[in-house]
């Protein structure tokens, strides 16, 4: 067996709209194909002792042990590994349950889809499911364990910490969409306009100079002292000599801690004599010049958590250690601990492992222990200086113990450090007395303190302490969103995406749209390409600037990663023809409808699909919709608008000359077509239809009727509004028409065009490419026969994908000669070439129709002949 291809797929999809994260694996069986689980020897009963907990994958039989029962009566090794590859990843502590397998047209050769909770993560396991299988085929030994700890660190190294987790999941909760915006934790949530930042517990709301202050715990307790607020003595030293003065000054036991530090790095407490001291100072300056020594207050530590000037949780933290039982080591005694069910690897559980690093040995030495050492039945030993979970401690929760001079006490700090998320680090006997009273004193304020502790405390009531972050950057009436309108279909996308986004921005939105050509903001191109695919969607979501969204999105993205955005306000299908079959196992138009339905299966329920009334694929997929439907059709008499409309829907129908809107037994007429620039003065069939398509969805996102006929007078067809999209220049003896028609359907609608048009002569400028089929590109050339009376074909290296320039040329010359072996076909090495080829050929009245692969570079050249006429006969003028 191999695997041919790992994609991940990141949004709605063809296998599943809801789940968005699903690895597919396209594997060939190869011999095992002949091999289905019930022939091979003693197979079932070695996958059920290496995977017991399997007992609970239902299956299609539908109860628990259904799947081992398919396996003991026989399926395929890609049904098994889908499982094994969701059975690891529960066991790595990545529950995950959805699968599927189908086999393809290729015998043997499957698509495995499966969902992840971490990508790496995911493709990891679709490999080692593969080696798995393998070895239980072939009876051989196989160290589950070790793919086991590697998916552990794996995911520790890309998921999200706790408090980066937790806010995203809140925010999932609220359907307010998110996007990762780096490898660690800047985090973007909601869309354009819209968006908020955070990176862990910072956020964009957080004050840079707050940050600074609690950055600098010297500074800190300046501020905290003046407003008479209780903080630990101490002061800042940098040498020996200034310790020598701390000490004299306020004696022993101590505290160090680097000025700038974290997490616990650096601190080392309860120092008693000097020779400790100067090694604490040592350590501590491994991470800060600057020390912070303050004198060690006894009583507990505690962490109290203000979101947004108000407390939300309190915990009591306790550092890493172990109780002994006068028998076993204190490396015995660890193990033991980390047996405890709720530690784990990570973050993976409540509780992390406790790990003897040097840190401990040298805790341990400072008390005259080794980790050899046996401890006295009941004696503690701590094992790390600081009660951070990530190093093994553990925390309580202590809320609902605060007294309320102590929340007052914090939100105050809150407000004069001036930060939005803030952890108070508090030492003191209690919190139920003032800490006036009990004589505990603040230590510290942290501007980006972990959730941990409170999110899943060992001890105590859990805190969703995300849900208050949430209340913060989305208050009630604030939208996390902006409108997103997708476009999809075969031909007509791009011209289609255009208009819309035109519309929407002469009513004044800000608009990021993205076509075939490139991303826009504004209708400034920001990146030159084909666009069409989620990394381009995201891009426009990313971007602060933007306040409404229109997306073109093509198959090949829906395939590859599935849609970039979690849902849609609308989305329309232009048409669904016979285009690109053949790839990614889209082998029939039912297939490539299947792909394209994607778009409108995510439009949110109060949404609307706008559909192709006269495309049977499109009025097909109507049906199996949960969101509003509503219809477009040249014909007014279609028998899917008149039913629709009859009871009660809305449709555009091009009728009497008339854009029109129906709304059930009413009609809204919008312009006559003579008046709307795209359609030509109407001769233009298909542009008429994008025109219809465009001015329903608009209509129905609540643009007003004279907005519209504005918006539709003004746009008009060129290079700089419909670059490579039925392009018109008209030189003195000769007319060029440059258009992107690249399959038979659009050869068909440009047909159509060309009929309405006075030429003496016509000459086609054509080229394959290579994503198509033979049949695909003999359709091309037979259609070229009818609309040319000469033909020149050209090719593009760019776009050969893996055929060769002779293949698709002899192709289209093929189709070409089954319809007029007499028509004269000639080849030409490259698209410039050709045209400047057709243009010498030129005699008065001809037409010359161009069709482009390189849209920006044809315009270029062909407006530069235009300008280099237009100077000669100014200069002959003169």
């Amino acid at each position: 067996m191999k695997i041919l291809k790992i994609q991940a797929l990141r949004g709605p999809n063809i296998w599943s709209i809801r789940r968005k994260k699903l690895i597919q694996v396209r594997l060939d069986l190869e011999e095992m194909e002949k091999m289905p689980s019930n022939k091979i020897d003693g197979f079932s009963e070695r996958l059920e002792k290496m995977f017991p907990t399997m007992f609970e994958h239902r299956c299609s039989v539908g109860e628990p042990g259904g799947f081992f029962q398919r396996v003991r009566e026989g399926t395929w090794m890609g049904h098994i590994i889908e499982h094994v590859a969701l059975e690891i990843q529960t066991m790595a502590g990545m529950e995950t349950g959805f699968g599927r397998t189908r086999e393809t047209k290729y015998k043997g050769i499957y698509n495995i889809v499966f969902s992840y909770v971490e990508e790496k993560v995911g493709i990891f396991a679709a490999e080692a499911s593969l080696r798995i299988v393998e070895a239980l085929a072939g009876n051989l030994p196989y160290n589950l364990e070790d793919d086991i700890q590697k998916m552990r660190e794996l995911r520790e190294k890309v998921r999200f910490g706790p408090s980066t987790g937790a806010i995203v999941d809140e925010a999932v909760a609220r359907d307010i969409p998110y996007i990762r915006l780096n490898r660690q934790s800047l985090v973007q949530l909601g869309y354009g306009m819209n968006q908020t930042r955070f990176r862990a517990t910072v956020t964009n709301k957080t004050s840079s100079i707050a940050v600074d202050i609690a950055g600098d715990k010297d500074e800190t307790k300046s501020l905290l002292r003046a407003a008479n607020i209780p903080v630990a003595d101490g002061a800042v030293v940098y040498s020996d000599e200034e310790l020598d003065e701390v000490i004299k000054d306020m004696g022993f036991p101590l505290v160090f801690k680097p000025i700038d530090g974290n997490h616990g790095k650096g601190a080392t407490i309860n120092v008693n004599d000097r020779e400790s001291a100067l090694r604490a100072l040592d350590y501590a300056q491994k991470f800060s010049k600057a020390v912070m020594v303050e004198r060690f207050v006894t009583g507990f530590d505690f962490r109290i958590l203000v979101i947004n000037n108000q407390v939300v949780a309190a915990a009591k933290r306790t550092p890493a250690h172990v109780i002994g039982d006068g028998k076993s080591s204190i490396k015995e005694l660890v193990e033991k601990e980390n047996k405890d069910p709720r530690r784990g690897y990570g973050h993976e559980n409540v509780l992390t492992e406790i790990l003897i690093d040097n840190h401990s040995l040298n805790i341990l030495k400072e008390k005259g222990l080794t980790e050899d050492s046996v401890l006295a039945k009941g004696e503690i030993c701590h094992l790390k200086s600081t009660a951070n979970l990530s190093t093994g401690g553990t925390s309580t929760d202590v809320t609902d113990l605060l007294h309320p001079y102590n929340i007052f006490l914090s939100e105050r700090i809150s407000r004069i450090i001036g930060l939005d998320i803030c952890g108070i680090d508090i030492m003191a006997p209690d919190l139920t007395q003032p800490l006036v009273d009990n004589g505990g004193v603040v230590l510290e304020v942290n501007a980006a303190p972990g959730f941990r502790m409170h999110l899943a405390p060992g001890e105590g009531l859990p805190r969703n302490v995300a849900a208050p972050v949430l209340d913060m950057l989305y208050p009630p009436g604030k939208q996390s969103r902006i409108p997103i309108i997708a476009i999809t279909g075969t031909n007509g996308k791009t011209t289609t995406t255009r208009l819309i986004a035109h519309i929407i921005k002469n009513i004044g939105f800000k608009v990021g749209f993205t076509t075939t050509d490139g991303i826009y903001i504004q209708n400034r191109l920001l990146e030159k390409g084909d666009c069409t695919g989620p990394v381009s969607a995201e891009f426009i979501l990313k971007d602060p600037t933007v306040e409404y969204a229109v997306l073109e999105t093509a198959r090949g993205g829906i395939l590859r990663a599935g849609l970039g955005f979690s849902r849609c306000d609308a989305a329309v299908i232009t048409n669904i023809e016979a285009d690109h079959l053949g790839l990614q196992d889209i082998e029939t138009v039912e297939d490539l409808a299947k792909a394209k339905a994607v778009v409108v299966e995510s439009i949110k329920r109060d949404g609307y699909a706008v559909l192709n009334a006269e495309d049977k694929y499109c009025v097909k997929i109507s049906k199996g919709l949960e969101c509003n439907v509503a219809f477009f059709a040249l014909d007014e008499n279609n028998k899917v608008v008149k039913s629709h409309c009859k009871e009660g829907g809305i449709a555009a129908i091009y009728e009497n000359g008339y854009i029109t809107i129906k709304k059930g037994d009413w009609k809204i007429r919008i312009d006559k077509v003579s008046h709307i620039p795209l359609t030509f003065g109407g001769k233009a069939m298909f542009n008429i239809a994008n025109v219809l398509a465009a001015s329903l969805v608009t209509y129905l996102q609540g643009v007003k009727i004279e907005d519209m006929r504005q918006s539709l007078a003004t746009f008009v067809p060129s290079p700089a509004q419909t670059p490579g999209r039925l392009n018109v220049f008209q030189f003195k003896n000769f007319k060029v028409i440059l258009d992107f028609a690249h399959n038979p359907p659009g050869y068909i609608v440009l047909k159509d065009f060309l009929d309405k048009i006075d030429k003496k002569k016509t000459i086609g400028i054509i080229a394959g490419t290579g994503d198509r089929r033979d049949e695909d590109m003999h359709g091309c050339g037979e259609l070229a026969a009818k609309m040319f009376d000469h033909i020149i074909i050209y090719h593009d290296e760019r776009y050969l994908r893996g055929r060769t320039a002779e293949g698709l040329k002899r192709l289209l010359t093929e189709g070409v000669h089954k319809v007029n072996k007499t028509l004269p076909v000639e080849n030409v090495e490259d698209e410039i070439k050709a045209i400047a080829h057709a243009m010498k050929m030129a005699k008065p009245g001809t037409l010359i129709v161009l069709l482009v692969n390189a849209i920006s570079k044809s315009i270029d050249f062909v407006q530069k002949q235009l300008e280099n006429e237009l100077e000669k006969e100014t200069e002959t003028h003169l």
